[in-house]
């Protein structure tokens, strides 16, 4: 895996413009003058947590005993089944978005953006090639950027594209998560093969 590579991947999994209507609906009853100091403290959180996954994912994976092939096949099947809802999503939502007053690190910062699938995958990246954390470190501040420049300005880009061009950005966006998801399996099941 690139550099590149790890920063789609990371890019996909925290799915920004998926993410910008449940930022508006959740910020819709706090003042608009503190939307944008709420979404960088939320980013800011996100991105710690995302961080300590990357540092200290190879202790958490030995302390749990998990091989590298089980983490793959794991990390493909739950990638999977989040680009399944992003490309065919539910009425219902996963979380009470009608909160009172102003939300603090649930549910913007976790689980929105540093949700099971963003830890599972910096777990996943870090631990197949450790020795490259900070190849790993720079993709996940790239992605994290990025997600962050799109989040910040999401009330322009929501008037800007409208909610069709999000819906159908996510949708694509859930199409190519799909094929990594697929390919991630099929490594961690031709891995744990060669180790019989």
């Amino acid at each position: 895996m690139t550099v590149f590579s790890a920063t789609l991947l990371l890019l996909l999994v925290i799915d920004p413009f998926g993410n910008i209507p449940v930022f508006l609906t959740v910020l819709q009853k706090v003042e608009p003058k503190r939307h944008r100091r709420i979404i960088v403290r939320e980013l800011l959180i996100a991105l710690g947590v995302l961080l300590v996954f990357l540092f200290s994912g190879r202790a958490i994976l030995q302390a749990l005993q998990i091989s590298e092939q089980s983490l793959t096949v794991a990390g493909g099947v739950l990638l999977f089944l989040i680009a399944i809802r992003m490309v065919f999503p539910s009425r219902e939502g996963a979380f009470d978005l009608n909160l009172a007053g102003e939300p603090f690190i649930v549910p913007l910062a976790i689980p929105f953006v540093a949700g099971p699938s963003a830890m599972a995958s910096v777990l996943l990246i870090t631990s197949t090639e450790p020795e490259r954390r900070f190849e790993w470190l720079l993709a996940l501040v790239l992605a994290w950027l990025i997600s962050g420049m799109i989040l910040y300005l999401s009330s322009g880009l929501r008037r800007i594209l409208g909610d069709r061009v999000l819906t159908a950005l996510e949708r694509l966006m859930g199409m190519i998560l799909i094929v990594i998801a697929v390919q991630m399996l099929m490594t961690g099941i031709t891995r744990f093969v060669r180790t019989i």
